[in-house]
Protein backbone atom coordinates (compact mmCIF):
# COMPACT_ATOMS: atom_id res chain seq x y z
CA UNK A 1 0.00 0.00 0.00
CA UNK A 2 1.42 3.39 -0.95
CA UNK A 3 0.39 6.98 -0.54
CA UNK A 4 -1.40 6.63 -3.87
CA UNK A 5 -4.02 4.63 -1.96
CA UNK A 6 -5.30 7.98 -0.68
CA UNK A 7 -6.32 10.14 -3.61
CA UNK A 8 -8.90 12.77 -4.55
CA UNK A 9 -12.14 11.27 -5.71
CA UNK A 10 -12.33 11.01 -9.53
CA UNK A 11 -15.77 12.03 -10.80
CA UNK A 12 -15.23 9.93 -13.95
CA UNK A 13 -14.48 6.75 -12.00
CA UNK A 14 -17.07 4.47 -10.42
CA UNK A 15 -18.38 5.85 -7.16
CA UNK A 16 -16.51 4.56 -4.09
CA UNK A 17 -18.76 3.03 -1.48
CA UNK A 18 -19.60 4.38 1.95
CA UNK A 19 -17.82 2.57 4.80
CA UNK A 20 -19.97 0.30 6.97
CA UNK A 21 -21.31 1.63 10.26
CA UNK A 22 -19.99 -0.10 13.35
CA UNK A 23 -22.66 -1.75 15.48
CA UNK A 24 -23.56 -0.86 19.03
CA UNK A 25 -24.27 2.88 18.77
CA UNK A 26 -26.69 4.23 21.39
CA UNK A 27 -28.97 7.29 21.10
CA UNK A 28 -27.30 10.66 21.74
CA UNK A 29 -23.87 9.21 22.63
CA UNK A 30 -23.33 7.02 19.55
CA UNK A 31 -20.23 4.88 20.00
CA UNK A 32 -18.85 7.30 22.59
CA UNK A 33 -20.36 5.09 25.31
CA UNK A 34 -18.28 2.11 24.17
CA UNK A 35 -15.20 4.31 23.92
CA UNK A 36 -15.70 5.30 27.55
CA UNK A 37 -16.54 1.85 28.92
CA UNK A 38 -13.97 -0.33 27.10
CA UNK A 39 -12.18 1.68 24.42
CA UNK A 40 -9.26 -0.66 23.82
CA UNK A 41 -11.42 -3.71 23.17
CA UNK A 42 -13.78 -1.65 21.00
CA UNK A 43 -10.98 -0.32 18.78
CA UNK A 44 -9.31 -3.75 18.57
CA UNK A 45 -12.51 -5.30 17.19
CA UNK A 46 -13.18 -2.73 14.48
CA UNK A 47 -11.03 -4.39 11.84
CA UNK A 48 -13.41 -7.35 11.88
CA UNK A 49 -15.99 -5.00 10.33
CA UNK A 50 -13.80 -3.55 7.59
CA UNK A 51 -10.67 -1.64 6.67
CA UNK A 52 -12.57 1.64 7.11
CA UNK A 53 -15.58 1.87 9.45
CA UNK A 54 -17.95 4.70 10.36
CA UNK A 55 -18.41 5.64 14.01
CA UNK A 56 -20.81 8.03 15.71
CA UNK A 57 -19.46 10.29 18.47
CA UNK A 58 -22.55 12.08 19.66
CA UNK A 59 -24.14 13.50 16.50
CA UNK A 60 -20.85 13.46 14.61
CA UNK A 61 -19.70 10.83 12.09
CA UNK A 62 -16.06 9.80 12.37
CA UNK A 63 -14.21 7.34 10.13
CA UNK A 64 -12.00 4.67 11.75
CA UNK A 65 -9.07 3.22 9.78
CA UNK A 66 -8.06 -0.26 10.93
CA UNK A 67 -5.19 -1.60 8.78
CA UNK A 68 -1.45 -0.82 8.90
CA UNK A 69 -1.36 -0.02 5.19
CA UNK A 70 -4.12 2.56 5.36
CA UNK A 71 -2.81 4.22 8.52
CA UNK A 72 0.54 4.64 6.78
CA UNK A 73 -1.12 6.05 3.67
CA UNK A 74 -3.20 8.38 5.82
CA UNK A 75 -0.15 9.71 7.68
CA UNK A 76 1.80 10.33 4.48
CA UNK A 77 -0.97 11.96 2.44
CA UNK A 78 -1.23 15.74 2.15
CA UNK A 79 -5.02 15.32 1.91
CA UNK A 80 -5.15 14.95 5.72
CA UNK A 81 -4.00 17.33 8.43
CA UNK A 82 -3.46 17.22 12.17
CA UNK A 83 -6.98 17.89 13.46
CA UNK A 84 -10.04 16.03 14.67
CA UNK A 85 -11.44 14.97 18.05
CA UNK A 86 -8.08 14.18 19.68
CA UNK A 87 -6.47 17.49 18.82
CA UNK A 88 -9.62 19.48 19.61
CA UNK A 89 -9.65 17.91 23.08
CA UNK A 90 -5.96 18.81 23.51
CA UNK A 91 -6.31 22.46 22.47
CA UNK A 92 -6.58 23.67 26.05
CA UNK A 93 -3.19 22.13 26.79
CA UNK A 94 -1.20 22.30 23.54
CA UNK A 95 -2.71 25.46 22.05
CA UNK A 96 -2.64 26.15 18.31
CA UNK A 97 0.97 27.25 17.85
CA UNK A 98 3.09 24.30 18.96
CA UNK A 99 4.86 21.83 16.69
CA UNK A 100 2.47 19.06 17.77
CA UNK A 101 -0.67 20.82 16.54
CA UNK A 102 0.44 23.19 13.78
CA UNK A 103 0.00 22.42 10.08
CA UNK A 104 1.45 23.69 6.81
CA UNK A 105 4.16 26.36 6.72
CA UNK A 106 3.94 27.04 10.47
CA UNK A 107 4.66 23.40 11.24
CA UNK A 108 7.58 23.31 8.78
CA UNK A 109 9.17 26.39 10.35
CA UNK A 110 8.68 25.08 13.87
CA UNK A 111 10.14 21.73 12.98
CA UNK A 112 13.25 23.46 11.58
CA UNK A 113 13.60 25.22 14.93
CA UNK A 114 13.35 22.13 17.15
CA UNK A 115 14.94 19.50 14.88
CA UNK A 116 18.62 20.42 15.53
CA UNK A 117 18.17 19.53 19.22
CA UNK A 118 17.15 16.00 18.23
CA UNK A 119 19.54 15.22 15.37
CA UNK A 120 21.17 11.82 15.68
CA UNK A 121 24.60 13.44 16.02
CA UNK A 122 23.29 15.73 18.79
CA UNK A 123 22.07 12.92 21.05
CA UNK A 124 25.50 11.88 22.46
CA UNK A 125 25.85 15.32 24.05
CA UNK A 126 22.90 14.39 26.28
CA UNK A 127 24.53 11.10 27.25
CA UNK A 128 26.14 12.27 30.52
CA UNK A 129 22.82 13.67 31.80
CA UNK A 130 20.93 10.51 30.84
CA UNK A 131 23.57 8.37 32.60
CA UNK A 132 23.55 10.53 35.73
CA UNK A 133 19.76 10.51 36.02
CA UNK A 134 19.43 6.76 35.31
CA UNK A 135 21.96 5.87 38.01
CA UNK A 136 20.60 8.47 40.45
CA UNK A 137 17.24 6.74 40.16
CA UNK A 138 18.67 3.39 41.27
CA UNK A 139 20.79 4.97 44.00
CA UNK A 140 17.74 6.62 45.58
CA UNK A 141 15.98 3.28 45.87
CA UNK A 142 16.47 1.05 48.87
CA UNK A 143 16.17 -2.75 48.67
CA UNK A 144 12.75 -3.91 49.75
CA UNK A 145 11.12 -0.47 49.86
CA UNK A 146 7.87 0.08 47.95
CA UNK A 147 8.22 2.29 44.89
CA UNK A 148 5.35 4.26 43.39
CA UNK A 149 6.27 3.82 39.75
CA UNK A 150 4.17 6.77 38.61
CA UNK A 151 6.11 9.35 40.62
CA UNK A 152 9.47 7.66 39.97
CA UNK A 153 8.88 7.53 36.20
CA UNK A 154 7.80 11.16 36.00
CA UNK A 155 10.73 12.24 38.16
CA UNK A 156 13.32 10.85 35.76
CA UNK A 157 11.42 11.77 32.56
CA UNK A 158 10.97 15.42 33.56
CA UNK A 159 14.51 15.78 34.88
CA UNK A 160 16.07 14.41 31.69
CA UNK A 161 13.91 16.66 29.49
CA UNK A 162 14.49 19.73 31.66
CA UNK A 163 18.25 19.26 31.95
CA UNK A 164 18.92 18.22 28.35
CA UNK A 165 16.53 20.42 26.40
CA UNK A 166 15.80 23.37 28.69
CA UNK A 167 18.97 23.40 30.82
CA UNK A 168 16.61 23.65 33.77
CA UNK A 169 17.57 23.20 37.37
CA UNK A 170 16.59 20.07 39.24
CA UNK A 171 12.82 19.90 39.05
CA UNK A 172 11.57 17.29 41.52
CA UNK A 173 8.78 19.54 42.82
CA UNK A 174 7.75 20.44 39.29
CA UNK A 175 7.91 16.81 38.23
CA UNK A 176 5.41 15.95 40.97
CA UNK A 177 3.14 18.81 39.86
CA UNK A 178 3.38 17.68 36.26
CA UNK A 179 2.58 14.08 37.15
CA UNK A 180 -0.49 15.00 39.21
CA UNK A 181 -1.83 17.54 36.76
CA UNK A 182 -1.32 15.46 33.62
CA UNK A 183 -3.19 12.49 35.07
CA UNK A 184 -6.23 14.73 35.62
CA UNK A 185 -5.94 16.68 32.37
CA UNK A 186 -5.43 13.72 30.05
CA UNK A 187 -8.27 11.78 31.65
CA UNK A 188 -10.59 14.79 31.27
CA UNK A 189 -9.49 15.44 27.70
CA UNK A 190 -10.23 11.86 26.73
CA UNK A 191 -13.80 12.17 28.06
CA UNK A 192 -14.23 15.40 26.10
CA UNK A 193 -13.03 13.67 22.94
CA UNK A 194 -15.31 10.61 22.98
CA UNK A 195 -18.37 12.22 24.61
CA UNK A 196 -18.47 15.75 23.12
CA UNK A 197 -21.07 17.35 25.39
CA UNK A 198 -19.79 20.89 24.84
CA UNK A 199 -21.39 23.33 27.33
CA UNK A 200 -21.78 20.67 30.02
CA UNK A 201 -18.00 20.68 30.49
CA UNK A 202 -18.19 24.37 31.41
CA UNK A 203 -20.55 23.81 34.32
CA UNK A 204 -19.01 24.27 37.81
CA UNK A 205 -19.12 20.56 38.59
CA UNK A 206 -16.39 19.04 40.83
CA UNK A 207 -14.79 17.09 37.95
CA UNK A 208 -14.74 20.19 35.74
CA UNK A 209 -13.23 22.33 38.50
CA UNK A 210 -10.52 19.74 39.13
CA UNK A 211 -9.76 19.60 35.40
CA UNK A 212 -9.53 23.39 35.11
CA UNK A 213 -7.23 23.66 38.15
CA UNK A 214 -4.89 21.01 36.75
CA UNK A 215 -4.80 22.65 33.32
CA UNK A 216 -4.06 26.06 34.83
CA UNK A 217 -1.18 24.63 36.89
CA UNK A 218 0.40 23.07 33.80
CA UNK A 219 0.42 26.42 32.02
CA UNK A 220 1.70 28.18 35.13
CA UNK A 221 4.57 25.69 35.37
CA UNK A 222 5.63 26.47 31.78
CA UNK A 223 5.37 30.22 32.36
CA UNK A 224 7.65 29.83 35.40
CA UNK A 225 10.31 28.04 33.35
CA UNK A 226 10.29 30.66 30.57
CA UNK A 227 10.32 33.59 33.02
CA UNK A 228 13.25 32.11 34.96
CA UNK A 229 15.31 31.77 31.76
CA UNK A 230 14.58 35.33 30.67
CA UNK A 231 15.44 36.69 34.14
CA UNK A 232 18.73 34.76 34.24
CA UNK A 233 20.04 36.32 31.04
CA UNK A 234 21.67 32.98 30.20
CA UNK A 235 21.76 31.66 26.65
CA UNK A 236 22.94 28.05 26.82
CA UNK A 237 22.96 26.04 23.62
CA UNK A 238 19.64 24.34 24.17
CA UNK A 239 16.13 24.11 22.75
CA UNK A 240 14.72 26.90 24.95
CA UNK A 241 17.37 29.34 23.74
CA UNK A 242 16.57 28.33 20.14
CA UNK A 243 12.90 29.12 20.76
CA UNK A 244 13.59 32.46 22.46
CA UNK A 245 15.78 33.53 19.53
CA UNK A 246 13.69 32.02 16.70
CA UNK A 247 12.36 34.25 13.91
CA UNK A 248 9.15 34.01 11.94
CA UNK A 249 8.77 34.16 8.14
CA UNK A 250 9.22 37.95 8.24
CA UNK A 251 12.39 37.82 10.33
CA UNK A 252 10.62 38.99 13.50
CA UNK A 253 10.86 37.17 16.85
CA UNK A 254 8.19 34.52 17.24
CA UNK A 255 5.34 35.38 19.58
CA UNK A 256 5.11 34.63 23.27
CA UNK A 257 2.21 32.24 22.72
CA UNK A 258 4.22 30.16 20.26
CA UNK A 259 7.17 29.96 22.68
CA UNK A 260 4.80 28.90 25.44
CA UNK A 261 3.10 26.26 23.27
CA UNK A 262 6.44 24.83 22.16
CA UNK A 263 7.68 24.44 25.74
CA UNK A 264 4.35 22.84 26.66
CA UNK A 265 4.90 20.31 23.87
CA UNK A 266 8.40 19.52 25.19
CA UNK A 267 7.43 19.07 28.83
CA UNK A 268 3.91 17.68 28.81
CA UNK A 269 3.15 15.15 26.04
CA UNK A 270 6.85 14.25 25.85
CA UNK A 271 7.19 13.63 29.57
CA UNK A 272 3.83 11.87 29.75
CA UNK A 273 4.65 9.39 26.98
CA UNK A 274 8.19 8.67 28.21
CA UNK A 275 7.04 8.32 31.83
CA UNK A 276 4.17 6.02 30.81
CA UNK A 277 6.62 3.83 28.88
CA UNK A 278 8.97 3.66 31.89
CA UNK A 279 6.04 2.53 34.03
CA UNK A 280 5.21 -0.24 31.56
CA UNK A 281 8.88 -1.26 31.40
CA UNK A 282 8.96 -1.67 35.18
CA UNK A 283 5.74 -3.69 34.98
CA UNK A 284 7.29 -5.94 32.31
CA UNK A 285 10.46 -6.44 34.38
CA UNK A 286 8.30 -7.41 37.39
CA UNK A 287 5.99 -9.79 35.52
CA UNK A 288 8.63 -11.33 33.21
CA UNK A 289 11.59 -12.14 35.48
CA UNK A 290 13.19 -14.22 32.72
CA UNK A 291 13.37 -11.08 30.56
CA UNK A 292 14.80 -9.06 33.42
CA UNK A 293 17.52 -11.69 33.84
CA UNK A 294 18.33 -11.54 30.12
CA UNK A 295 18.69 -7.76 30.26
CA UNK A 296 20.98 -8.01 33.30
CA UNK A 297 23.12 -10.66 31.60
CA UNK A 298 23.40 -8.55 28.44
CA UNK A 299 24.40 -5.46 30.42
CA UNK A 300 27.11 -7.40 32.26
CA UNK A 301 28.36 -8.86 28.97
CA UNK A 302 28.60 -5.45 27.33
CA UNK A 303 30.00 -3.50 30.30
CA UNK A 304 32.13 -6.13 32.01
CA UNK A 305 30.55 -5.17 35.32
CA UNK A 306 31.14 -1.42 35.26
CA UNK A 307 28.15 0.98 35.44
CA UNK A 308 26.32 1.04 32.14
CA UNK A 309 26.89 4.19 30.11
CA UNK A 310 25.44 5.96 27.11
CA UNK A 311 28.17 4.55 24.88
CA UNK A 312 26.87 1.05 25.66
CA UNK A 313 23.36 1.65 24.31
CA UNK A 314 24.16 0.54 20.76
CA UNK A 315 25.41 -2.80 22.05
CA UNK A 316 22.32 -3.54 24.15
CA UNK A 317 20.36 -5.34 21.43
CA UNK A 318 18.03 -7.35 23.63
CA UNK A 319 17.40 -4.42 25.96
CA UNK A 320 16.45 -2.25 22.99
CA UNK A 321 14.18 -5.00 21.63
CA UNK A 322 12.52 -5.30 25.04
CA UNK A 323 11.76 -1.56 24.95
CA UNK A 324 10.31 -1.86 21.44
CA UNK A 325 8.16 -4.87 22.37
CA UNK A 326 6.89 -3.01 25.44
CA UNK A 327 5.87 -0.08 23.22
CA UNK A 328 4.15 -2.51 20.85
CA UNK A 329 1.94 -4.10 23.49
CA UNK A 330 1.62 -1.07 25.78
CA UNK A 331 1.85 2.06 23.61
CA UNK A 332 1.58 5.31 25.52
CA UNK A 333 -0.18 6.90 22.53
CA UNK A 334 -3.04 4.59 21.63
CA UNK A 335 -5.36 6.80 19.56
CA UNK A 336 -4.73 9.44 16.86
CA UNK A 337 -6.92 11.54 14.59
CA UNK A 338 -6.66 13.36 11.26
CA UNK A 339 -9.04 15.51 9.17
CA UNK A 340 -9.64 15.35 5.42
CA UNK A 341 -9.03 18.70 3.69
CA UNK A 342 -10.59 17.49 0.44
CA UNK A 343 -12.92 14.74 -0.70
CA UNK A 344 -10.81 11.61 -1.00
CA UNK A 345 -10.96 7.87 -1.44
CA UNK A 346 -9.37 5.70 1.23
CA UNK A 347 -9.13 1.95 0.74
CA UNK A 348 -11.94 2.05 -1.81
CA UNK A 349 -14.24 4.07 0.47
CA UNK A 350 -15.38 7.65 0.05
CA UNK A 351 -14.16 10.13 2.68
CA UNK A 352 -15.90 13.52 2.49
CA UNK A 353 -14.01 16.78 2.84
CA UNK A 354 -13.89 17.89 6.47
CA UNK A 355 -14.37 14.36 7.80
CA UNK A 356 -12.46 13.28 10.89
CA UNK A 357 -10.51 10.02 10.83
CA UNK A 358 -9.44 8.05 13.89
CA UNK A 359 -7.03 5.14 14.22
CA UNK A 360 -5.48 3.21 17.07
CA UNK A 361 -1.79 2.24 17.24
CA UNK A 362 -2.81 -0.05 20.12
CA UNK A 363 -5.16 -2.02 17.87
CA UNK A 364 -2.78 -2.01 14.90
CA UNK A 365 0.17 -3.23 16.98
CA UNK A 366 -1.79 -6.06 18.63
CA UNK A 367 -3.47 -7.39 15.48
CA UNK A 368 -3.12 -11.15 14.96
CA UNK A 369 -3.05 -10.52 11.20
CA UNK A 370 0.28 -8.72 11.60
CA UNK A 371 1.89 -10.58 14.51
CA UNK A 372 2.11 -14.32 15.24
CA UNK A 373 1.29 -14.91 18.91
CA UNK A 374 0.16 -11.29 18.91
CA UNK A 375 -0.49 -11.00 22.66
CA UNK A 376 2.71 -12.77 23.74
CA UNK A 377 5.52 -10.57 25.06
CA UNK A 378 8.40 -11.58 22.78
CA UNK A 379 11.31 -9.13 22.31
CA UNK A 380 12.97 -11.58 19.92
CA UNK A 381 10.32 -10.78 17.31
CA UNK A 382 12.43 -7.65 16.66
CA UNK A 383 15.55 -9.59 15.70
CA UNK A 384 16.37 -8.77 12.05
CA UNK A 385 15.36 -12.14 10.58
CA UNK A 386 11.90 -11.91 12.20
CA UNK A 387 11.31 -8.15 12.12
CA UNK A 388 11.38 -8.19 8.31
CA UNK A 389 8.09 -10.09 8.36
CA UNK A 390 6.23 -7.37 10.27
CA UNK A 391 3.97 -5.50 7.82
CA UNK A 392 4.98 -1.95 7.00
CA UNK A 393 3.36 0.60 9.35
CA UNK A 394 2.30 -2.15 11.77
CA UNK A 395 4.80 -0.70 14.25
CA UNK A 396 5.34 3.07 14.13
CA UNK A 397 5.57 4.18 17.78
CA UNK A 398 6.93 7.61 16.85
CA UNK A 399 4.79 8.18 13.76
CA UNK A 400 5.83 8.46 10.11
CA UNK A 401 6.48 11.18 7.56
CA UNK A 402 6.75 14.84 8.47
CA UNK A 403 4.66 14.24 11.61
CA UNK A 404 7.15 11.75 13.01
CA UNK A 405 8.12 12.69 16.55
CA UNK A 406 11.46 14.56 16.32
CA UNK A 407 12.60 13.11 19.66
CA UNK A 408 12.50 9.44 18.61
CA UNK A 409 16.26 8.80 18.94
CA UNK A 410 16.43 10.87 22.14
CA UNK A 411 13.57 8.91 23.71
CA UNK A 412 14.85 5.47 22.66
CA UNK A 413 18.31 6.23 24.04
CA UNK A 414 17.01 7.25 27.47
CA UNK A 415 14.51 4.37 27.67
CA UNK A 416 17.16 1.79 26.80
CA UNK A 417 19.68 3.31 29.21
CA UNK A 418 17.19 3.52 32.10
CA UNK A 419 16.05 -0.08 31.52
CA UNK A 420 19.66 -1.27 31.50
CA UNK A 421 20.64 0.69 34.61
CA UNK A 422 17.74 -0.46 36.79
CA UNK A 423 17.96 -4.08 35.57
CA UNK A 424 21.68 -4.31 36.28
CA UNK A 425 21.08 -3.56 39.94
CA UNK A 426 17.60 -4.90 40.73
CA UNK A 427 14.88 -7.32 39.88
CA UNK A 428 11.35 -6.18 40.70
CA UNK A 429 8.29 -7.62 42.41
CA UNK A 430 4.80 -6.14 42.53
CA UNK A 431 3.57 -5.60 46.09
CA UNK A 432 0.20 -5.62 47.84
CA UNK A 433 -1.97 -2.77 46.63
CA UNK A 434 -0.39 -2.63 43.19
CA UNK A 435 -2.80 -2.43 40.27
CA UNK A 436 -1.18 -2.77 36.86
CA UNK A 437 -4.46 -2.68 34.94
CA UNK A 438 -4.42 -0.19 32.08
CA UNK A 439 -5.60 3.32 32.90
CA UNK A 440 -7.10 4.84 29.76
CA UNK A 441 -6.92 8.53 28.98
CA UNK A 442 -5.37 10.30 26.01
CA UNK A 443 -2.43 8.04 26.89
CA UNK A 444 -2.17 4.60 28.51
CA UNK A 445 -0.38 3.94 31.78
CA UNK A 446 -0.68 1.41 34.63
CA UNK A 447 -3.40 2.35 37.07
CA UNK A 448 -1.20 2.27 40.19
CA UNK A 449 1.97 0.27 39.82
CA UNK A 450 3.82 -0.44 43.08
CA UNK A 451 7.00 -2.52 43.00
CA UNK A 452 9.73 -3.63 45.35
CA UNK A 453 13.35 -3.55 44.10
CA UNK A 454 15.26 -6.67 45.10
CA UNK A 455 19.06 -6.87 44.61
CA UNK A 456 20.25 -9.69 42.36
Amino acid sequence: MTVESVRPADPEASEPSEPPLAGGAVPMLGHGWKLVRDPLAFMARLRDHGDVVRLKLGPKTVYAVTTPELTGALALSTDYIIAGPLWESLEGLLGHEGVATANGSLHRRQRRTVQPAFRLDAIPAYGPVMEEEAHALTERWRPGETLDCTSEAFRVAVRVAARCLLHGEYMDERAERLCTALATVFRGMYRRMVVPLGPLYRLPLPANREFNRALADLHLLVDEIIAERRASGRKPDDLLTALLEAKDENGDPIGEQEIHDQVVAILTPGSETVASTIMWLLQILATHPEQAARVRAEVESVTGGRPVGFEDVRGLTHTNNLVVETMRLRPAVWILTRRAVTETELGGFSIPAGADIVYSPYAIQRDARSYPDHLEFDPDRWLPDRAKDVPKYAMSPFGVGNRKCPSDHFSMAQLTLITAAVSAKYRFEQVSGSNDATRVGITLRPNRLLVRPVPW
